[in-house]
C-alpha cells in the first residue's frame, strides 16, 4: 500500500492500479455497494478518498485470510 497517500483523494487509473480489477468490474461494485462510492471533484473529475480504498484492501484481506 506504499503508492496509496495516507489522507488525499485517488483517481480511477491509481485505485486499479493496487486493486486488480477492469473498470466494468469496478463500477459494478461501486453500484452495488461493495466498493465506496466515489466524490465529485468537478464536473469531470471523479475521485476516491484514500482512506477509504486503504479500509477496502484491509477489508479484502481479510477475507482472503479466512
Amino acid at each position: 500500500m506504499n503508492e496509496i497517500p495516507e489522507t488525499g483523494f485517488l483517481r480511477l487509473p491509481q485505485v486499479l492500479s493496487v486493486i486488480p480489477l477492469g473498470k466494468t468490474c469496478w463500477w459494478e461494485g461501486v453500484r452495488s455497494g461493495r466498493f465506496p462510492k466515489p466524490v465529485k471533484l468537478s464536473a469531470r473529475c471523479t475521485a476516491w478518498r484514500a482512506e477509504d480504498i486503504r479500509e477496502l484492501i484491509n477489508a479484502l484481506s481479510e477475507q482472503t485470510e479466512q
